[in-house]
């Protein structure tokens, strides 16, 4: 099994910095300093269903799709939480609708982003007091 480490600092408000690796992403519940946690939880998951899309075609038989681009929406509740996502996928490939449809639904097997979210992931959380 693959462990991923993260770190995130918020040194005030609302604004965190996370580090994976060599990367570095600013997310600012505020939406001053970058994208809110919502928003980059949308990118992040059509970031992954890009690929697994892509993976399903090739399964499914259709080498290359070409060119994809990806308008996302999501309706956010009242309590600020996020209660619908829609994508809506532009692929230069012609397919059919039905081949369509059988990509999308492989692609949704293969999405770790979707099937975490289908799971309703939760983080197991502890809290150091005192540590700086």
């Amino acid at each position: 099994m693959e462990t991923i480490e993260a770190t995130t600092t918020s040194e005030s408000g609302y604004t965190s910095v996370s580090r994976v690796g060599e990367y570095e992403l600013t997310i600012d519940a505020a939406n001053e300093e970058g994208p809110t946690p919502n928003e980059v939880l949308v990118v992040d998951y059509v970031s992954c269903f890009v690929p697994a899309f892509r993976v399903g075609a090739n399964k499914e038989g259709h080498d290359d799709l070409g060119r994809i681009d990806v308008d996302a929406e999501a309706d956010i509740d009242d309590s600020d939480d996020l209660d619908a996502v829609r994508f809506s996928m532009n692929v230069e490939a012609d397919l059919s609708d039905e081949e369509f449809d059988d990509i999308v639904e492989r692609a949704e097997n293969i999405c770790h982003v979707h099937d975490a979210l289908r799971e309703g992931l939760h983080a197991d959380v502890e809290v150091n007091g005192n540590a700086f």
